[in-house]
Formats: structure tokens, C-alpha cells, sequence
């Protein structure tokens, strides 16, 4: 991060909500995923990440999305205003759908502005994702995503000196 200095404390996130309506169906999901990483290098972050989703469909029970794992991000300043940034991340996740669990990664680039005082805005328009789930009733599912372009996620973060 623009702002942010080796030996920091990196607290982030992001909220999110859609809604989709086919014909008598509708679909929303609300997300909640929140990071925190401690910046050991000038431009390298590691840290946990978690997610929380609920997941609402006409006439079907409600399911509900967990992640848990670890990141590791790269940043490089473009200015004052501006870094760019890559996160890795991988772990764990399970979904009350048939209890399935399995594991995730993913590579995600980002653009960070920097607001004032180590706040920041973080933008990102999706990256490459691989999820893997085994439910009791339901066969192994494996899903190879190429997301550039489709998703927009908006986060906030601010950076501790320590």
C-alpha cells in the first residue's frame, strides 16, 4: 500500500450483496469478508481471510457459505494515490447445502486508493478461482473460474503502524 510500511498491520474488507430475478425465481447472496495481515517487506502482506455468505432462493431453504484461510499479498505504488496489489489466497470452506467442505484458492489483482491516514478504497473486477467441494448426497464438484470482467468488489482498508 501506498501508505502502508514494513512492520504494519493491514485490517480490510469487503460487504457485498446481489440479487437476481428470473421469472417467478430470485436469488440474493450477502457476503461479509473481512482480512487482516501483517506487512513484513516493503511491498509483501500475509495474513487470514475469512467469508461469510448467505445465500437466499425462491422456495429453498436458505444456504449458508463459510471460508476460512490465509493470503499473501503484493503491492506496488504507482503514486501517491494509487497501488496496485495481487493477493493469493487459499483455505478452507464448507456450505450447509448437503454439508459439503472442500478447499479454495484464488489470485485476485486490485487497485488501492488512498483516502487519508492510512485508509484506503480497494476495487477489484474479479480473478481466477478454484473451488472444490464433496457433499454426503452429491458428487465432488470442481469449479475453475475466470471472473476478469464479471464481478466488482469495493473494500475498505486502514493500515496500523506498529
Amino acid at each position: 500500500m501506498v501508505n502502508a510500511q514494513k512492520n504494519s498491520v493491514l485490517l480490510g474488507g469487503n460487504i457485498g450483496f446481489s440479487s437476481d430475478k428470473d421469472g417467478e425465481s430470485k436469488v440474493e447472496n450477502f457476503e461479509f469478508s473481512p482480512k487482516v495481515g501483517y506487512q513484513f517487506a516493503e511491498k509483501w502482506t500475509a495474513g487470514v481471510e475469512g467469508s461469510i455468505m448467505n445465500v437466499k432462493t425462491t422456495g429453498e431453504d436458505k444456504t449458508e457459505k463459510y471460508k476460512i484461510g490465509g493470503f499473501v499479498r503484493y503491492s506496488t505504488p504507482f503514486s501517491n494515490l494509487f497501488s496496485f496489489y495481487m493477493d493469493l489466497g487459499a483455505g478452507y470452506q464448507n456450505t450447509s447445502l448437503n454439508n459439503a467442505k472442500g478447499i479454495y484458492a484464488g489470485i485476485d489483482p486490485g487497485l488501492f486508493i488512498n483516502m487519508k491516514n492510512g485508509f484506503g478504497l480497494n476495487f477489484s473486477i474479479g480473478g481466477i478461482n478454484y473451488n472444490n467441494l464433496d457433499g454426503k448426497n452429491d458428487p465432488r464438484q470442481n469449479n475453475l473460474d475466470f471472473n476478469f470482467g464479471k464481478t466488482l468488489n469495493i473494500g475498505i482498508s486502514k493500515n496500523f503502524a506498529l
